[in-house]
This record gives C-alpha cells, structure tokens and sequence, in this order.
C-alpha cells in the first residue's frame, strides 16, 4: 500500500461506533451483575433487579441492532499488518460470537419471559408482545439456555477485555486506541 493511501486510510471506528461500543459496554455488565443478584436474591429486591433487567434487555438489544447497521456502513480499521494470521481470525470470530450472544441473549430473554406468561413491561408502560407460548416447559429451557448463553457471554467479555489490553499494554499496536480514541 503507497504511503497517500495509508495517510487516508482510517485506523479508527467512527464516532457513533466507539460511543455505542462503550455504552454496550456498561450495559452488558450491569446486565451480567443484575442477572447474579436476581438468581442469588430471594428477597424484594429479586423484583426491583428484574424490573431493571427486562427493560434494559430490550434497550440492549435495539443498540446491538443500530451497532450492526453502524458497522455495515462505516466498517471496521484495518488489523495490523504484522499481526498472525491465527490472530486475525481469532479477532473477527470473537467479534461474530460477542455480535450473536449480544443478540441472542435478549431474545431469549424475551422468550423466556413470554414463556412464563409474564409481560415485558418498558418505560412509560410499553408492554412488548409475547414472542413464545406461555408454556412451563419452554421457559425451563429457555432459562437454562439463558443461564448457560450468560456464562459464555461472561466468558467472552472478558477475553475480549484481554486481547484489547493485550493490544494496548503489550503490543502497542493501535488496536486498543481504534476503539478509544480517534486516530484518523
């Protein structure tokens, strides 16, 4: 590649990407820690971690979509040219897997819910609709699937925490700062 085109070249996300990227960030997180204290917690507070879940389920998963549509349309920098091959694929496969849990996980959340016949209840009083039966059957797998989904999640975050540090502690490489900072 001829030095004009690396110059123009834009090794950063965009700003709409960077920004949802962080408040999914914290979004996911807070879902990881509300979803343990709602499974560890018995008492009244089991409710009120549960009217937070469901609402920020729901928020997460229309940010996931607009984060889909943001990454269709602007793309994604370039990894380093030096960076192995194993890597790379590494990276693009962790990246696909964090889209499809980010996914998914609401869904069956969702599912979940409708299955055990109880509302999906928004701000302002939105109730989305049943997307399952209310059956006890499904929501049993729903909630290990959700339960099992959650963990791999869990899991995945924080390789993901891992190679971004990696990247910026260790190789000093660009990649960490593409989703910080812009570097255009």
């Amino acid at each position: 590649m001829n030095q004009s085109m690396n110059q123009t070249q834009n090794t950063s996300f965009s700003l709409i990407a960077r920004m949802l990227h962080w408040l999914m960030a914290i979004g996911i997180l807070s879902m990881l820690f509300i979803g343990v204290g709602m499974v560890t917690s018995v008492s009244e507070k089991h409710n009120w971690l549960l009217a937070v879940h469901k609402p920020l389920g729901a928020l997460l998963l229309l940010l996931v979509c607009l984060r889909l549509i943001v990454r269709m349309i602007k793309g994604t920098p370039p990894l380093p040219a030096d960076l192995p091959g194993w890597q790379k694929r590494a990276a693009l496969a962790s990246h696909w897997l964090l889209y499809l849990l980010m996914f998914t996980m609401p869904l069956i959340g969702w599912a979940m819910v409708s299955a055990s016949g109880t509302p999906v209840t928004l701000a302002g009083g939105w109730t989305l609709p049943p997307i399952a039966p209310d059956n006890a059957n499904v929501f049993a797998v729903l909630r290990s699937t959700h339960r099992y989904l959650a963990y791999l999640l869990f899991a995945t975050v924080l390789l993901h925490l891992a190679a971004g540090l990696f990247h910026g502690l260790i190789r000093r490489d660009g990649v960490l700062e593409s989703m910080t900072r812009n570097r255009a």
